[in-house]
């Protein structure tokens, strides 16, 4: 494909054409884009994601490939440069067969000048790249001693040894098939006579509420010059006219804001921001910007040391999720379905993300979306469950990653706290090696650590830096998987070690920022990769879609404890989504009543990189599985939850407020029988301070009878509403009666359907689901007899005219039933 220059700015965006370097298979590829889509797209291989076509496509990533393309340059004077970033990954690249640019880390920015490469018309840009596979090898040889790699996570080796994506090679949630490709800027610019290579914000918040931003832009040029810089704050423009020399020049200017809009974080306050721009005569950067301070508050107490962030002075509880990459195929990405995903976060009453280690450093969009929705990011540096090298190459080669990064990101007001990397220091006792020789590895991890640590400080010394997660405490080195007193916490005892949804009681984090449980995705799901004679939990199809080792089994055993086992495959995958959810519905309810002692619980994970059974809440595609209609109810800002005591004696029923003023629950219990009648307990009133966890009512286990369930429902002063039930024991001792379920269908006149659910006895877990996707606007409810139920159900798209969706309706009587 051929362009011409237009300006200065030649987008190279679009078709290219992409080679296997052994002739062997050619296609046309659209950039940004992956080359496993473009093969895809040619019919050189199957869907990836299809059965088990991941087997077959693996040869992808052990060639060598190339893409190229023609640009047409009637003018060649001045400097000209290539703007590269999201290069994925070991590439180099050439104009008119002349090596301009070498390149090795994804998540740099590469502006390598090209000058002398180029020729009046037409001009040949070509990228090589090298297979990471080959080229982890390579450098795994080169090093001074073995680096050890999670081969549980891994199936594709030595990808610890470059800066790529660490779940590219695979991830107990993700396929295991090393993509390449670029995703983000690619373009040939002239630089005429200087180009904007950061802006950076620094807010100074006086005592009377003034702030002070400071702006800096870094200029650079390739000789000296004068040129007009714009800086402009909502509407408040200034002109410098500067003097800038050859290579950086820093330019500053400082605004000063006498009555501050302040930014908070969602369900806490405004998402006030402010349009920041800055401008040459031939470029202009844009920056949204938030005004609002950030504390870590780690200060010692009985328990060991607090975990907690407080925004604009005041504490604030974090309720949320992990985040990966939206697609493992950057190709099956887009900027709407990742909003649709962080949307549905906010929709669950989320007010943060932790964006984890081992994907990437997400696009400057997606962290004004966070601005914008106010979810509070907690961003990791992409080093993830992996021993890593520490010599001077990859060093220097990370400290240039983290300038960049940190430069580029560090004016998001969501980003509230910077993280070394994820699980790193636990990593140390993962492997032979580093169990033999602790002192060596623990060395090299070190290097690494401070060398993102002083990158961190040098480009943003108002960032909050904490070295891993989970961690205790700055240099404390401890096991924060199992140690609960200080620090923020990954608690995963209950899914890999196999202990009840009780044992999440018998932890008191400060701060959980992963635990999770896994489930099947749901079936109109599976049903986009696996055949009717697949649909069955131990069929190779749905094996190859589990990347956690022996993670089926777990899901099934632990359907044995609590549950009389589902009829048939479908039962079986709606039983898994509502198993998961209960987990995790166990262990936000006990530690939100912790608080203060608990600031933050943040989930394994929000969302799936392609169909598998994961720990997500949301589904590929978007859709809300079962948990996630649960996190909405015990993600509220007020919230009842029933917490037992430890001998099972009696029951707590907790109230929880986030919320800045104290409110006033009233809570009607009853019990309800097998047949779904509902009996009254007692009412029950209760205030709730601001941001406080207190008692509501404390009740007798044996109020409730052994064949009932303790239920409620409650109306909070702020007009928040909610219910629940508590079962003492277990789901299987149940002799549930016929729930006896009808749903009838109705459109509404906007696109979306009313599905009225009426049950004749007790219906446990309602579930809808349709082939039609879509969303509803509740789910994984319960109904007594004689209740009617009415859920709105509006489509993905809109329907043809008389079209009306098929329901499957679910709940826990039927799921188990085979009458």
């Amino acid at each position: 494909m051929t362009e011409s220059a237009n300006g200065g700015v030649i987008d190279l965006h679009g078709e290219w054409h992409l080679a296997c370097v052994d002739g062997a298979h050619e296609a046309a590829i659209t950039l940004p884009g992956d080359v496993h889509s473009a093969l895809h797209a040619a019919g050189l291989i199957p869907d990836p994601y299809f059965g088990r076509n991941e087997e077959v496509v693996q040869w992808v990533a052990e060639r060598d490939w190339s893409i190229e393309r023609s640009v047409v340059i009637p003018d060649i004077s001045g400097s000209w440069y290539l703007d590269i970033d999201y290069l994925d990954t070991v590439a180099v690249v050439f104009v008119n067969d002349i090596p301009v640019l070498s390149a090795d880390n994804c998540f740099r920015r590469y502006r390598p000048d090209v000058s002398h490469a180029l020729q009046p018309g037409e001009n040949t840009i070509r990228i090589l790249f090298h297979s990471s596979i080959t080229a982890g090898a390579e450098r795994q040889a080169r090093q001074p001693f073995y680096i050890p790699y999670s081969t549980a996570n891994s199936p594709i080796p030595n990808g610890n040894m470059l800066r790529k994506p660490q779940c590219h090679f695979g991830w107990d949630w993700n396929i295991a098939i090393a993509p390449l490709g670029i995703y983000g800027t690619l373009s040939l610019k002239k630089l005429d006579p200087a180009r904007i290579e950061h802006v950076e914000t620094e807010q100074v918040h006086h005592a009377d509420g003034r702030v002070e931003l400071k702006v800096t832009a870094t200029i650079h040029s390739v000789e000296p010059a004068v040129v007009p810089v714009h800086f402009d704050l909502d509407g408040e423009r200034v002109r410098l006219d500067v003097g800038i020399s050859a290579g950086e020049t820093k330019v500053v200017h400082v605004f000063e804001i006498e009555s501050p809009r302040l930014w908070w974080p969602a369900g806490s306050g405004e998402q006030a921001l402010y349009t920041l721009t800055v401008d040459l005569p031939t470029e202009t950067v844009t920056r949204q910007i938030g005004l609002r301070t950030v504390e870590l508050i780690t200060d010692p107490d009985e328990a060991g040391s607090r975990f907690a962030l407080k925004v604009n002075g005041r504490e604030i509880f974090c309720r949320g999720a992990n985040w990966i990459p939206a697609d493992a195929l950057f190709s099956r990405s887009s900027q709407e379905k990742t909003t649709d995903l962080l949307n549905s976060a906010v929709a669950a009453h989320m007010n943060m993300i932790r964006i984890w280690g081992g994907g990437f450093y997400e696009a400057d969009w997606f962290y004004d979306l966070c601005d914008r929705l106010g979810l509070m990011v907690w961003q990791d540096f992409m080093f993830a469950c992996n021993l890593y090298p520490c010599t001077e190459d990859f060093l220097d080669n990370v400290a240039h990653e983290v300038e960049y990064q940190v430069k580029r990101l560090s004016s998001h007001a969501s980003i509230v706290i910077w993280c070394g990397d994820n699980e790193l220091v636990g990593a140390l006792t993962w492997f032979p090696e580093s169990r033999d020789n602790r002192d060596r590895y623990l060395v090299a991890y070190d290097r690494l650590n401070r060398t993102i640590e002083q990158g961190v400080k040098k480009s943003f010394p108002q960032g909050i830096w904490w070295p891993s997660s989970p961690a205790s405490g700055y240099l404390d080195y401890a096991d924060a998987w199992h140690a609960d007193g200080s620090g923020d916490m990954h608690y995963w005892s209950v899914w890999h070690e196999n202990k009840s949804f009780d044992n999440y009681r018998t932890v008191k984090p400060r701060f959980c920022s992963e635990f999770g449980f896994q489930s099947y995705t749901s079936l109109p799901v599976i049903e986009s990769f696996a055949d009717k004679a697949d649909m069955n939990i131990a069929s190779p199809v749905i094996e190859l879609h589990q990347k956690n080792a022996g993670g089926n089994e777990r899901i099934a055993g632990t359907m044995f404890r609590y549950f009389r086992f589902p009829k048939d495959f479908a039962n079986f995958v709606y039983l898994s989504q509502i198993q998961q959810g209960l987990a995790i519905k166990t262990a936000v309810e006990y530690w939100r009543s912790l608080k203060p002692h608990c600031m933050g619980t943040v989930y394994w994970q929000l969302n799936d990189t392609w169909p598998v059974a994961s720990w997500s809440s949301l589904d590929y595609g978007g859709s809300w599985k079962a948990m996630h209609y649960m996190v909405r109810r015990f993600f509220q800002p007020v919230a009842v939850a029933a917490i037992p005591s430890e001998d099972g004696s009696s029951i707590v029923l907790s109230m929880v407020n986030d919320t800045l003023d104290t409110v006033t629950i009233d809570a009607n219990l009853f019990v309800l029988t097998l047949s779904g009648e509902r009996i009254p307990l007692k009412s029950v009133q209760g205030d709730c301070g601001p941001d406080a966890a207190d008692v509501l009512v404390t009740l007798d286990a044996s109020e409730i009878p052994a064949d009932g369930l303790l239920a409620w429902s409650f109306t909070v002063s702020n007009g928040m509403t909610g219910e629940g039930h508590f079962i003492n024991g277990t789901y299987k001792a149940l002799d549930l009666e016929p729930s006896r379920l009808d749903i009838s269908v109705s459109p509404t006149g906007d696109g979306a359907f009313e599905v009225t659910v009426t049950s004749q006895g007790l219906a446990l877990f309602v579930m809808l689901e349709s082939a039609t996707p879509g969303r509803y606007s509740d789910n994984a409810f319960d109904l007594s007899a004689g209740e009617s139920r009415r859920i709105t159900f509006k489509p993905e798209a809109v329907l043809p005219a008389g079209n009306v969706p098929d329901f499957r309706i679910y709940d826990l009587y039927t799921c188990q039933s085979v009458d």
